[in-house]
């Protein structure tokens, strides 16, 4: 047992970091939007679909097919190769000369992202019991705001010091490097051997998984309620940078450090908590795992609005702070819920499916719908204030979100969690 804890320990660190580049490769052009938008002559609109729509559609449906490999080859090897894809593209965009270059480098940050988080979902419920998922997938979740902190802080000292272009070149590398380092420190977990009741070598067809997702009204809920949170999430997260440098007039260094504050250390806190207490309360009143959520959703509605809408800029860093905390606070329990409803064969299918609605609703139309919407308001005279009002016009999708996961947990009973047949 000791042995299997450290090999337990011994992956986690492994996804971990993994994780951790996946989200500073991500984040990093959000930074970097001011300046790439200076040098190449680009349009709100066309930065929305840099940072959204192009690389929410490749990302959010090849996570499809490479997760049917991932449910029955060696996940270990597929994350190792993700990684190495993402990176390398990542190195390369610091050389793109126009947006339709930089366009295809980012759908190649894609292709290679695509591969890594439903493996890593899959290996970390076989490598933890049903009643402690949700507190370890949050854990494992913290290299989302880290990442987060790393990729704004980061990108935003070398954009200064360096240029936007060697900000891409550096992170990349680093990934590269991170490679050998994954495959020394991970082990491929057995899988489905905490789940009773299934046999692990089973396959469940494609068309199967989704109906069995379809079907189940709390997955059905779950994943479209957390997908119109992402809507207003990533558009958030995407364009506040360019709305403090246009409201407020900050610098790119400063907003860098301003989001990495309250996205990595904000977000970190919300991670953990959603998921202890998601685990914690659940244990007693199963509903409440769901509850947790629900609120947060609202209150990071509530949170975002008095950011977007106050007249000074430290009250609105403070509320950006307390946004970054509800905003994440989703993010164990989805997971942990997701993976605790569905066949040990089907556990990264399941995930891939949840990213291809996340994705394309969320990352895909988050940032672009709030680009147009900037642009058209630009046009009807909000030249200074119109990233403001599109920016509090998207948070809908988290109130959306919150009545969605209300009305999942009236169906989320006990023998649902104990059985994950029960989907």
């Amino acid at each position: 047992m000791d042995k299997q804890n450290r090999a337990a320990r011994s992956t986690m660190v492994a996804l971990f970091l993994v994780s951790m580049f996946n989200y500073i490769d991500r984040t990093i052009i959000s930074i970097l939007q001011e300046p790439i938008k200076a040098e190449l002559g680009l349009s709100d609109s066309q930065l929305g679909a840099l940072t959204g729509l192009a690389f929410a559609l490749f990302y959010a449906t090849l996570s499809l097919p490479i997760a049917r490999l991932a449910d029955s080859f060696n996940r270990k090897y597929l994350v190792a190769a993700a990684l190495f894809v993402w990176s390398a593209m990542t190195a390369l965009s610091g050389l793109a000369q126009s947006f339709l270059m930089l366009l295809l480098l980012r759908i190649g940050v894609a292709i290679g992202e695509a591969g890594s988080v439903p493996a890593s979902h899959s290996m970390i419920a076989d490598l933890y019991p049903a009643k402690r998922r949700a507190t370890a997938l949050a854990v494992w979740g913290l290299a989302l705001p880290i990442g987060i902190l790393a990729g704004y802080a980061g990108s935003g000292w070398l954009a200064e010091a360096l240029g936007w272009r060697e900000s891409f070149a550096l992170f990349g590398i680093a990934g590269i490097l991170l490679v050998p380092v994954f495959l020394l420190l991970s082990r491929e977990p057995e899988r489905g051997r905490l789940d009773v009741g299934h046999d692990p070598n089973e396959s469940i067809p494609l068309t199967r998984a989704f109906a069995i997702l379809w079907q189940n009204r709390v997955t059905r809920l779950v994943i479209f309620g957390a997908s119109m949170h992402a809507f207003t999430q990533y558009a958030v997260m995407t364009w506040s940078a360019p709305f403090y440098i246009r409201v407020w007039g900050t610098s790119v260094a400063e907003v860098a450090t301003a989001l990495a504050i309250i996205n990595g250390v904000g977000g970190g806190i919300g991670i953990y908590l959603g998921g202890v207490l998601s685990d914690r309360l659940g244990e007693r009143i199963p509903a409440a795992r769901l509850w947790v959520s629900a609120a947060a959703f609202a209150l990071f509605v509530l949170a975002t609005l008095v950011q977007l809408m106050v007249p000074s800029l430290a009250i609105s860093y403070v509320f950006a702070f307390i946004a970054g905390m509800f905003m994440f606070c989703y993010y164990g329990p989805v997971v942990g819920i997701l993976q605790s409803l569905v066949h040990p064969r089907m556990r990264a299918v399941a995930s891939a499916i949840l990213l291809l609605v996340f994705n394309i609703i969320g990352l895909g139309f988050g940032p672009f719908l709030v680009g147009v919407v900037s642009d058209q308001l630009v046009v009807a005279g909000f030249v200074d204030t119109s990233l403001r009002y599109a920016l509090a016009l998207a948070t809908i999708g988290s109130l959306i979100a919150a009545w969605c996961w209300w009305r999942a947990s009236r169906h989320l009973g006990a023998e649902q969690m104990s059985d994950p047949s029960a989907a």
